[in-house]
């Protein structure tokens, strides 16, 4: 295990919402992690292999681990957000660490948002890594590998 202080929680306004973020290390590169369906900065750091993964990558970058709106540290919502409200939460993001262009990580649900801000955003970013990441949460007869209804309706 790699021994770090805790990181310090900041907060950028997207509209009228926080969002919550952490910074991990000062490389040369910005690279933004958009973690899974639940999350929550400080409980990360609770959790066996999370902290030695972002002291790992801020060997040569400056990491950025955000809860996504409505999650963890950030404003509570009401209803789902848009993709396109979570673009412009990234993009607040980026404007208060003063960053043009970053690397993108997505993981699990966090991919989609990550693939749709590549999409949309290309030239801010200059790498998209997706890990574990999903096309879809739900099966529909287009996606036979998704979740069973009896599965989506325990969420």
């Amino acid at each position: 295990m790699i021994a770090m202080p805790l990181p310090e929680t900041r907060f950028a306004r997207s509209g009228d919402v926080a969002i919550a973020y952490q910074i991990v290390g000062q490389g040369p590169i910005d690279l933004v992690f958009v973690p899974g369906l639940i999350s929550n900065l400080e409980l990360f750091h609770e959790l066996h292999g999370w902290t030695d993964f972002f002291a790992r990558l801020a060997r040569f970058a400056r990491v950025v681990i955000v809860d996504k709106r409505g999650q963890g540290l950030s404003d509570r919502v009401t209803g789902a957000p848009t993709l396109e409200q979570r673009v412009d939460d990234v993009r607040a993001v980026m404007e208060s660490l003063g960053s043009d262009r970053i690397a993108l990580v997505g993981y699990s649900e966090g991919g989609l948002l990550a693939t749709f801000f590549a999409a949309t955003c290309p030239d801010k970013v200059s790498h998209l890594v997706l890990l574990g990441a999903l096309a879809k949460f739900a099966r529909s007869p287009d996606h036979p590998w998704g979740a069973t209804e009896e599965i989506v309706m325990l969420w």
